[in-house]
This record gives structure tokens, C-alpha cells and sequence, in this order.
């Protein structure tokens, strides 16, 4: 009988020594990275670092920027800020492409700021402020 598990890569499972042996950096730039909030690991109890797979992997990107790009530590920060909010972006798509069409909405705002909600295929009602801007969710075809 084979044991199957696979590790979550968001686990803290690695002590400072192991990730910095992993991602092939001494110990005390790991910290520094800490400090600098580019590689934030998660803690115990008794407040040590505790890394992820995923935490080393971006170790490794960190080093790859920094010594082969030449990209300094402020701008390396936003690099990975700017990966993150990508990544959730692309979670809410999916999250909405996964929504069935009666569950997306279509709203409505007028100039002064008023919303209301549409169904599929009505036109907002036009108010003496003027026009109104119409959000939605096109269909793909396919």
C-alpha cells in the first residue's frame, strides 16, 4: 500500500536553517528579507520563522531578481506586490467565470452615484441628473 499525500506549499514546515539551505542564502539574509517584508515567513509560539515551499520558492526569485536582473530590494518588493494582487485578480476571475448566468448581476450607477440592480437585458431608467453607467459581466461565446 502506497502512502500519497500531498504537502500543502503554504505550510510552514521548514526551520531558518533548512529554507536558507534550500534557497541557497545564509540564514541572516532570510531575516533581512523578513525585516524588509519581501519574504515574510509565518511563526511559532516561541516567535521562530517557520517557511513554506512556497516562501523558499520565493526566496529563490528574490536572489534570481536581485543578483541576475539587478533589480535593488525596493523595487523587487513591488514586483512581488504587484505578482500578488495579480494572483488575486486572477482568483476573482475565476471565482466569477464560475458563476452560473443567473447568478451574475448587472448594476447600474447614475452620475450622483445611485445604484441599482438590473436584469439581463433592461436599460436603467433615466433620471433628470442625466446618464447613467451600466456594469456587467459580458458572456464569452464560444
Amino acid at each position: 500500500m502506497a502512502f500519497s499525500h500531498r504537502l500543502d506549499d503554504r505550510a510552514p514546515v521548514f526551520v531558518i536553517s533548512v529554507a536558507a539551505e534550500l534557497s541557497g542564502m545564509h540564514p541572516q539574509t532570510l531575516r533581512q528579507y523578513d525585516r524588509l517584508g519581501l519574504v515574510v515567513p509565518q511563526r511559532t509560539r516561541g516567535r521562530g520563522r517557520r517557511y513554506s515551499p512556497r516562501d523558499v520558492v520565493r526566496l529563490q526569485e528574490v536572489q534570481a531578481l536581485s543578483q541576475d536582473q539587478g533589480i535593488n530590494l525596493a523595487g523587487i518588493k513591488r514586483i512581488l506586490e504587484l505578482q500578488d494582487e495579480v494572483s488575486e485578480l486572477e482568483s476573482v476571475r475565476e471565482k466569477l467565470g464560475a458563476l452560473t448566468p443567473a447568478q451574475r448581476r448587472v448594476f447600474s450607477a447614475d452620475r450622483d452615484g445611485e445604484i441599482s440592480a438590473l436584469r439581463r437585458g433592461e436599460r436603467p431608467r433615466r433620471r433628470s441628473s442625466g446618464s447613467a453607467l451600466v456594469v456587467w459581466r459580458p458572456t464569452r461565446r464560444s
